[in-house]
Formats: structure tokens, C-alpha cells, sequence
């Protein structure tokens, strides 16, 4: 069975290419385009990934994975932010603070998004198999 990633971002032309990247390799792509959204997506669809954008109106990245940490049922789902916000400071926050799984800056490329996902699922297959 394909992995199940949601895809969130208020602009729909990124996540309609972010998607025809995903689904060529082989992944479910399941889309949401604003925190409301990806938070009931989350919980309904129980993704092995979110791809999250951090700037959307209303409810933001950083709050929409704040939401997800202090959810039992979601807390483990790994999350990696996609977003135009480049400054050091806001990958720190990201994956230090905020712990996503993985911090992607746009623009970005196909290869540079595979290996991201495919990085970030092959340690959550690593961590959640047999010890």
C-alpha cells in the first residue's frame, strides 16, 4: 500500500505540483489548503506524512503543528514544513523547537522534495519497526 502523505498550503497551484511529483513517485497524496483543513485531514485520514506550509491566513504552520504534538492520536506523525521563509532562524524554530521532521525552502526542486520525503518516511518505517 502507497504512503499516504497530506499535502497543505493555501496556494493551490504548489500543492497541484507537489502532488504530480508525489504521485509519479508513487505516494497518495491527499490535499488541504488551510490549517482548519489539514488539522481535521490529519485526524480523519491519519497521513504518514504532512508536507505544511507555514505561512497560510488564520491558522498557521506553526500553529496547525502545535496542534498535532499535543494530539495522543497525532503526535507522531511526522511533519515537515515547505515554506518561502528561508531565514536561519525560522529553521531553527522549525526543527528545533517546533520539531518538525524536516524543513523544505521554496523554490525547491522535484529531487530535492523526493529525498526529503523519503528521508523523513524511512526513519519513521526505522523507528516504528520491531526493536
Amino acid at each position: 500500500m502507497a504512503e499516504k502523505i497530506l499535502i497543505v498550503d493555501d496556494d493551490r497551484e504548489m500543492v497541484e505540483l507537489i502532488e504530480l511529483f508525489l504521485g509519479n513517485a508513487g505516494y497518495t497524496t491527499i490535499s488541504a489548503f488551510s490549517g482548519e483543513e489539514a488539522l481535521e485531514k490529519t485526524f480523519r485520514e491519519k497521513p504518514d506524512l504532512i508536507l505544511l506550509d507555514i505561512m497560510m491566513p488564520r491558522v498557521d504552520g506553526w500553529e496547525v503543528l502545535r496542534r498535532i504534538k499535543n494530539d495522543p492520536e497525532a503526535k507522531d506523525t511526522p511533519v515537515a514544513f515547505i515554506t518561502a521563509r528561508t531565514q536561519n532562524i525560522d529553521k531553527m524554530i522549525g526543527l528545533s523547537v517546533m520539531k518538525a521532521a524536516g524543513y523544505i525552502t521554496k523554490p525547491f526542486s522535484k529531487q530535492e522534495l523526493l529525498t526529503e520525503v523519503r528521508r523523513i518516511l524511512d526513519e519513521r518505517r526505522r523507528s516504528s519497526g520491531p526493536s
